[in-house]
């Protein structure tokens, strides 16, 4: 009963094998009048020909393009175009050969004979027009199935075969109740659907730049507005692909709730990251140019994500660390309320030295790298005496800590040992001295005693 039903189901929305039948002949008929005569090989062989004079000349003038768009001083948004205009010498050439020789057969005895001429003309321009328009893609996969939808829709235009092609493609169809699903509609869902996701990722982009440009608004708030912005443009153009098949968004009301469900147990740390990352950026703790320390973690923050926050070190690794680590877990922010840096170094002189002495020379000393801030100077404490030591701390500012810690700590410790050895003041180290109190007995053997 079932195999009834389907078989019964196709035959009324398929082709039936006798329209099949006359569409072949009819196109076999086509080809007999249109391709089988003289005229057809005389226009085939001076494509052939005008191809080969097009290969001659696009191989002397590429170069010469080439050189020119390497010397250009165009903007950099027109970086893709000037690369695709090499490429494009040689289609071009064909082209304004093409277009002359129709237009010396139209001015002749013959101008309904260039019919072949004017369709291999008319889908040249057409390609050449696609591919320049692509190039303002940025997706290399969504640009090539632009230009490859887009060409073949104009190709079938062109050659008279579009209304049919799309008369056969809604043929191909099956019905659910009152959904009826064709090939068309597929088709044009999926073509819609790209269009309206490549429009909605430009506007998102020139949007996140001019809010990204306004001074007014923190970092945290440019990205929050950005990642709001897009995710909204981005729904929008499903619905809206959506709703240009005729899917009734109403039908998937019951459905959205048993996702949910799903979503709720089956992503929950998904959903906690997100949610963790929206609180970020509205409590603005996190930001990107930030230096944070988690664990054993230290690098400044590159970028604030849906899901995760990119953290760079300073041997280049970079950690992906997720939003809700970042919530639940206690994190150092080295610059959160500015960038300015206390760094702390420990040490400790001789009794013979002069503690006011060598308070002077270390601040002295600790001033000297580039990256100790000059507008705090370095201040230097006497903290104990020590069992050999008199022991100091100096303290100093940096507002550079996403450039490292550690580096500028051993470039203030060498200034600072140049400078105690230029005034001769000891740095004290631990002495070992072995006491003997009696005699130690030494027994020795002469060589025929030791060897037996």
């Amino acid at each position: 009963m079932r195999r009834e039903a389907m078989d019964e189901l196709l035959n009324d929305n398929l082709l039936s094998g006798e329209e099949l039948a006359v569409a072949l002949q009819n196109a076999g008929d086509w080809l007999l009048q249109h391709v089988a005569n003289v005229w057809t090989l005389g226009q085939v062989l001076l494509l052939v020909l005008l191809f080969g004079l097009s290969l001659l000349a696009g191989r002397r003038l590429r170069p010469r393009l080439e050189a020119w768009t390497g010397r250009s001083v165009l903007s950099a948004r027109f970086t893709a175009q000037l690369r695709a205009l090499p490429d494009l010498v040689t289609p071009f050439i064909y082209l304004l050969l093409l277009w002359l020789a129709i237009a010396v057969m139209l001015q002749s005895t013959w101008p309904s004979r260039s019919y072949l001429l004017s369709i291999v003309a008319s889908l040249l321009t057409a390609w050449v027009v696609i591919r320049l328009v692509t190039t303002f893609v940025r997706n290399p996969a969504l640009a090539r199935m632009l230009a490859f939808s887009a060409w073949t829709i104009a190709a079938l235009n062109i050659v008279g075969l579009l209304d049919p092609t799309v008369a056969l493609l809604d043929s191909l169809a099956l019905s659910f109740g009152d959904l009826r699903i064709s090939l068309l509609t597929v088709v044009k869902g999926v073509l819609t659907l790209a269009v309206l996701l490549w429009a909605a990722s430009a506007l998102s982009r020139f949007m996140e730049r001019r809010i990204s440009g306004i001074p007014d608004l923190t970092p945290s708030v440019q990205v929050l507005l950005g990642k709001l912005l897009k995710i909204t443009l981005i729904t929008l153009a499903v619905v809206m692909a959506l709703n240009s098949v005729g899917i009734d968004l109403t039908a998937l009301a019951v459905f959205s709730g048993a996702v949910g469900v799903g979503i709720g147990f089956g992503l929950q740390k998904v959903v906690s990251n997100l949610i963790s990352g929206v609180i970020l950026l509205l409590d603005k703790s996190i930001k990107p140019g930030d230096v944070i320390e988690l664990g054993e973690t230290f690098g400044w923050i590159s970028s604030l994500g849906a899901r995760y926050v990119s953290v760079v070190t300073r041997d280049g690794k970079e950690y992906l660390i997720p939003n809700e680590d970042l919530i639940t877990h206690r994190v150092v922010n080295w610059s959160f309320t500015n960038q300015l840096v206390r760094m702390e170094i420990k040490f400790g002189v001789s009794y013979d030295s002069d503690p006011h002495e060598v308070r002077r020379i270390a601040r002295e000393a600790a001033a000297k790298p580039e990256r100790v801030d000059q507008s705090t100077p370095p201040v230097c404490h006497l903290t104990g005496f020590g069992d050999s030591s008199l022991d100091f701390v100096l303290r100093f500012w940096i507002r550079d800590p996403q450039d490292g810690v550690a580096n500028v700590k051993g470039l203030v410790l060498l200034a600072i040992w140049d400078a105690f050895k230029e005034h001769g003041i000891q740095i004290p180290y631990p002495h070992r001295h072995l006491l003997v109190t009696e005699p130690i007995p030494v027994e020795t053997r002469t060589g025929a005693a030791a060897e037996s």
